[in-house]
């Protein structure tokens, strides 16, 4: 009697490959460790599940309606829904066995609940880095993160992009001079800019309840043209009598000067005066970065300054700046816009086929070839050899060893370029060498 089946599917909002697609996916994930590590941020990894009264220590808002949470036994659980939290609870939990200022890497997955639509998911790699001071860390840092992002995306095979940097102490001293009290909903209103319009902007402060000279300072203030330098001088001659605002002005320029010496080229990083970020979160540098080509994809790499990493977990102050990429977003959305294709069917190098009664060497050759680092595969089945090609063609596999009484008789092996269909009789030694000037 047969059984009911279950039909093979997974949940909405979570995203699984074909090795194809795993591949290209493992080598992004690898050319953002790789830079993260040449900049000298050291990994370290958290539980997949944490307490529940550490992540939402902070508590309310939209996280908490967003967290997989679940109990078991006496415990209270959670998911986590972000790297920086566990971070933070990491941080002030081994204080004492950390260098600071700390510079760490963290490549995981996340967990939120999410309502499922196209490109938003529910489980998804994160990949941050933060570098965390003890008391106090220098601004210089928050140009030094540009040139990182830069690197990254460089070796990721993407030139045009821009970095796009602003002060959220400039947004706020600003507002506090015209004497907006809910600046969190004034910057809700300017972030829309992109998708409303100038006009649409002004409606939205206009529900607000601020006057028209008031809007008007806030308009002018957004619109403020030039290169980046200009920026800034344009900023200054506002004349805004503001501490925050002045002390936002004065990190912005120091930023935007060292930003080039650590290597960024002027096209690729820009002063933007609406990039806001985290509202209610980060305190000084924001940045967010575009391609220019795409920017429907929205941004691909974001994050900022913040005062106080661990306040909920330590009474030790502990500044930080960082960024995060989403990974698995961005790699929906350049796979969505055909941006980036699959290449690759199998890491395998060279397939060795053996004939009959000629296992045991295609076993030996195969160890042998493991141990000089080339990625070997035997094919172990019964078949016609028109088949065995054939798997090897499927894989996109580049080189066939073929072992056969000939070969055992010669003490040489056949190698095939599967690409230009060439086979030469060659020692193992010979093939060897071929291996590595490849």
């Amino acid at each position: 009697m047969s059984k009911n089946k279950v039909k093979p599917s997974i949940l909405a909002g979570f995203m699984e490959l074909i090795p194809s697609d795993q591949i290209l996916f493992n080598k992004m994930m690898d050319t953002i460790r790789e830079n993260y590590e040449r900049f000298g941020f050291l990994p370290i990894d958290t539980p997949v599940i944490e307490k529940a009264e550490v992540l939402l220590a902070k508590g309310g808002g939209e996280t908490e309606q967003q967290i997989y949470r679940f109990t078991k036994g006496d415990s209270d659980l959670a998911l986590r829904f972000d790297l920086t939290v566990p971070l933070a609870r990491y941080v002030a939990q081994h204080f004492s066995e950390l260098t600071f200022p700390f510079r760490r890497y963290h490549i995981g997955k996340v967990y939120r609940g999410e309502k499922a639509q196209r490109g938003r998911f529910r489980e998804f790699y994160q990949c941050d880095i933060d570098i965390i001071g003890n008391g106090s860390l220098g601004i210089i840092n928050d140009a030094e993160i540009p040139s990182i992002i830069y690197s990254t995306f460089k070796d990721l095979g993407f030139d045009s992009f821009t970095i796009k940097i602003n002060n959220r102490k400039v947004l706020n001293g600003f507002f506090q001079w015209l004497g907006i009290k809910d600046s969190v909903e004034t910057l809700r209103a300017i972030d829309k800019l992109e998708k409303i319009g100038l006009e649409g902007v002004v409606k939205e402060l206009e529900k607000l309840g601020l006057d028209s000279t008031t809007i008007e300072k806030i308009m002018e203030f957004i619109q403020i043209k030039g290169s980046n330098e200009e920026k800034i001088e344009s900023l200054k001659k506002l004349s805004v009598e503001n501490e925050v605002f002045k002390k936002g002005v004065e990190e912005l320029e120091l930023v935007n000067h060292y930003v080039e010496l650590f290597g960024v080229p002027k096209d690729n990083y820009s002063i933007d005066l609406t990039i806001a970020r985290g509202l209610d979160y980060y305190t000084g540098t924001v940045y967010e970065t575009f391609l220019d080509d795409y920017p429907q994809i929205g941004s691909i790499c974001s994050g900022g300054r913040y005062d106080n990493l661990a306040e909920y977990y330590t009474n030790q102050k502990l500044p930080g700046v960082g960024i995060s990429i989403g990974l698995t977003r961005l790699f929906y959305q350049l796979m969505e816009a055909k941006l980036i294709e699959a290449e690759e069917s199998s890491l395998t190098k060279v397939i060795i086929i053996p004939m009959e009664n000629c296992l045991e060497k295609a076993v030996e050759i195969g160890y042998i070839l493991r141990e000089n680092k080339i990625n070997t595969q035997i094919y172990l089945e019964k078949a016609k050899m028109g088949k065995k090609f054939g798997y090897a063609d499927k894989l996109n596999i580049p080189y066939v060893i073929i072992i056969g009484e000939e070969e055992l008789k010669e003490n040489k092996y056949t190698l095939r370029d599967m690409k230009t269909g060439e086979q030469f009789m060659l020692t193992l030694e010979e093939i060897l060498s071929k291996f590595d000037a490849n």
